[in-house]
C-alpha cells in the first residue's frame, strides 16, 4: 500500500501546537465549500491527528467528510486535498436504510442493522462486487465503526442517489449502511481516496461525540469543541434523533442551536 503524508499538518502540529494547527486547517478548507460547518471540520482533524498519534496510520493525502446532520438531498460529502487544502469534491451520499428517511437519525455497528456508522475510517483497496466498483472502509472507531470490514460497509455508486432521485422522492434512497454516491463520480472520488485516505463521518450524537476514542484520544473529559456539539445532542446511536437548529430553508444546521 502506498503511503500518502500529510505534510503541510504535521509540519503545523510540530511549530504551533494541535489547537493553532486545526484552527489554521480548518480555515483553509472551510474556505472552499462554504456549506461546510466548521466545527465538524475541526473535529475531523483532530480526530485523523488523534489516529495518527495511536500509530493507527502513517500518513494521509486526502480526508473526506461526511456531515450526516444535513439531509440526503443536500450535497453533505466533502473530499479535500489536505496537502494543499482543496476542495476536490462536494457530492451527495446515501444513508443506510434504517438510519432514516431524508433525515439521518440512527446509527449502529451492528452486523445486519441495515445503519450507517459513524467516526474515522480509513480506506483500504478496491475490488468489484455486486455494487460495481468499490472502496473497502476500515473503521478507525472501536465501538462505534470498527466492523465496518466485516458489515462491508464501502462506498459505491448507486443509481438511487442523484438529483432527479432527490426531486421525484423527496429524499435519496438508501443503502444497506454504505455512503454511496452518484454513478457519474463514483470512480473518481473512489480512485481519489483508495489506499489510505480518511474519511470521517459527523453527526451530532451525544453518545460517540462523549465516548469515540479519536476524539476523546485518551483525554479524561472531551474539550470544549465536542463538549458544545454533545451539549446540543440527544440520541442517535441507535435511538432518537439529534436536536438541531434550522437554517432559513429548513435545512438543519446543529451548529446553529441555542
Amino acid at each position: 500500500m502506498r503511503r500518502r503524508f500529510w505534510p503541510a499538518l504535521l509540519a503545523l502540529f510540530s511549530l504551533v501546537g494541535p489547537s493553532h494547527a486545526d484552527d489554521l486547517l480548518v480555515r483553509q478548507l472551510t474556505a472552499a465549500p462554504p456549506a461546510a460547518n466548521p466545527q465538524v471540520l475541526t473535529l475531523a482533524t483532530r480526530a485523523a491527528d488523534c489516529a495518527r498519534k495511536q500509530g493507527l496510520l502513517h500518513g494521509f493525502r486526502h480526508l473526506a467528510v461526511i456531515d450526516y446532520s444535513l439531509p440526503s438531498t443536500q450535497p453533505r460529502l466533502w473530499v479535500f486535498d489536505v496537502a494543499r487544502g482543496r476542495l476536490l469534491f462536494q457530492e451527495l451520499v446515501a444513508h443506510g436504510r434504517n438510519t432514516g428517511e431524508k433525515i439521518a437519525e440512527r446509527f449502529s455497528n451492528v452486523e445486519g442493522s441495515k445503519m450507517s456508522s459513524l467516526g474515522l475510517f480509513q480506506t483500504t483497496e478496491t475490488y468489484y462486487g455486486s455494487n460495481g466498483y468499490s472502496l473497502r472502509l476500515r473503521g478507525l472507531d472501536a465501538g462505534f465503526n470498527d466492523n465496518a470490514l466485516s458489515r462491508a460497509i464501502v462506498m459505491h455508486g448507486a443509481p438511487y442517489v442523484s438529483e432527479a432521485i432527490a426531486e421525484r422522492l423527496g429524499r435519496l434512497g438508501r443503502s444497506w449502511g454504505c455512503p454511496a454516491v452518484r454513478q457519474e463520480v463514483a470512480r473518481t472520488v473512489i480512485d481519489t481516496l483508495k489506499g489510505g485516505a480518511l474519511l470521517f463521518a459527523y453527526y451530532p450524537d451525544r453518545k460517540w461525540l462523549n465516548e469515540s476514542p479519536t476524539l476523546r484520544c485518551g483525554e479524561p473529559r472531551p474539550d470544549a469543541v465536542v463538549a458544545r456539539l454533545a451539549s446540543a445532542a440527544t440520541g442517535g446511536w441507535g435511538g432518537r434523533s439529534a436536536r438541531a437548529g434550522t437554517s432559513p430553508t429548513g435545512t438543519r444546521r446543529p451548529w446553529l442551536s441555542s
